[in-house]
């Protein structure tokens, strides 16, 4: 764990290709050490049905939410938001003002007792 959603509005698509959205924002949770490799997941979920502020079609959004285990101090989830923010803002910094972008990272702990888990993944990834 993490498990990381990637929420985007659909007009992102027509100015970089999400899945390098994707790899940045998962290198840099990898990289912050909050989770390791086998455990961690990150996945972008487009939104065809969206209004901005305005409704100014030009603007766009990214709404990164992280779901983690418990047990995490507050300075190290503090850290690992601002590590995802900073990896998007970068991964996008090229699309300039003209398609001004709200961002927003959420951590949500996850309740231990009322989730199952079964990673086949961990056990290949080791054994590699």
């Amino acid at each position: 764990m993490p498990h990381i959603t990637i929420e985007y509005s659909a007009n992102l698509d027509d100015l970089h290709n999400v899945q390098s959205l994707v790899d940045a924002v998962h290198a840099a949770a990898l990289e912050h050490g909050l989770s390791a490799l086998e455990a961690l997941r990150t996945r972008a979920a487009r939104r065809e049905n969206y209004r901005i502020a305005d409704g100014d079609t030009s603007h766009l959004f990214v709404a990164i939410i992280a779901r983690i285990g418990p047990g995490r101090s507050d300075d190290a989830k503090r850290r690992f938001i601002e590590a995802l923010i900073d990896a998007a803002e970068a991964e996008l910094d090229h699309i300039g003002s003209a398609n001004a972008c709200a961002f927003s990272v959420e951590v949500q702990e996850i309740d231990a007792e009322f989730r199952i888990n079964r990673n086949h993944v961990r056990t290949k990834v080791l054994e590699a």
